[in-house]
């Protein structure tokens, strides 16, 4: 049967009504972080009371939100997007579509900017019920707050691009992306909070990628600026992962 041809805005609604057939994609990236931050932030008593180690901070006002926007975007960038991109080479799809006006780098663009928009949705539900139930206030430094989401996002992309290029089917980034994506949640502070960290592991964690995201989010969430350190080691990651990607990724 001969390939059709979609036009980009077709090829869009095609990618969004196949994500939107995956609830667990959707349920991974969004509900379960909107919800634990929601149980944890209600349930535990310690989350509402100033933290010493966090500078007099209410962990449910920084530490928790930031993480819980960790856990999102970076689900989706190791697990959702790899995955959906890997399948599609895996079964030709790609292949086919560079016989067609619409290349296969159509697909990666449109991957691209469906899961960043679910990551986006995901941080504003967060943000918005946040405020609502918890009464963590919004981000009073918001550009910088939108600056660190940004990088942290281009970031963690980059680097599940990476893995989408050099995985050679789809149980393989399956797995290695879990296997890494666990490790990097804790470098990034998840379970056990950078400030109790002992030295050594939080300069492992300063150099990761998690841990500069991680430390920047709730820097900004803590209205203070984010530390050039972590910014610098951002962009570094970044630019590893997008090379790495753009030098090994494989249509078929």
């Amino acid at each position: 049967m001969p390939a059709i041809a979609l036009v980009p805005r077709r090829l869009a609604i095609t990618e969004i009504k196949l994500y939107l057939r995956e609830p667990l994609a959707a349920f991974f990236a969004v509900v379960l972080p909107l919800a634990l931050l929601l149980i944890l932030g209600a349930a535990i008593p310690a989350f509402r009371e100033p933290a010493a180690d966090m500078g007099g901070a209410r962990p449910v006002d920084t530490h928790l939100p930031g993480m819980m926007i960790l856990l999102s975007i970076l689900t989706v960038a190791f697990s959702t997007m790899p995955s959906a991109l890997v399948i599609y080479r895996e079964r030709g799809v790609l292949r086919r579509m560079s016989t067609t006006p619409v290349r296969p780098i159509s697909v990666l663009t449109v991957q691209l900017v469906i899961n960043a928009v679910v990551s986006i949705l995901a941080t504003a539900l967060m943000l918005i019920f946040g405020h609502l139930i918890l009464e963590i206030p919004y981000p009073s430094m918001f550009l910088a707050f939108a600056g660190v989401f940004v990088l942290g996002s281009v970031t963690l992309f980059g680097i599940g691009l990476a893995l989408a290029a050099v995985a050679p089917n789809s149980r393989v980034v399956q797995s290695v992306g879990a296997g890494i994506m666990f490790p990097l949640l804790f470098l990034g502070g998840m379970w056990l909070p950078r400030p109790l960290m002992p030295e050594w592991l939080r300069v492992v964690s300063d150099y990761s990628p998690t841990g500069a995201f991680g430390q920047a989010l709730t820097d900004v969430l803590g209205n203070h600026a984010p530390s050039p350190l972590h910014l610098g080691v951002m962009a570094c990651w970044a630019a590893v992962g997008i090379v790495a990607a753009t030098r090994w990724f494989r249509w078929e």
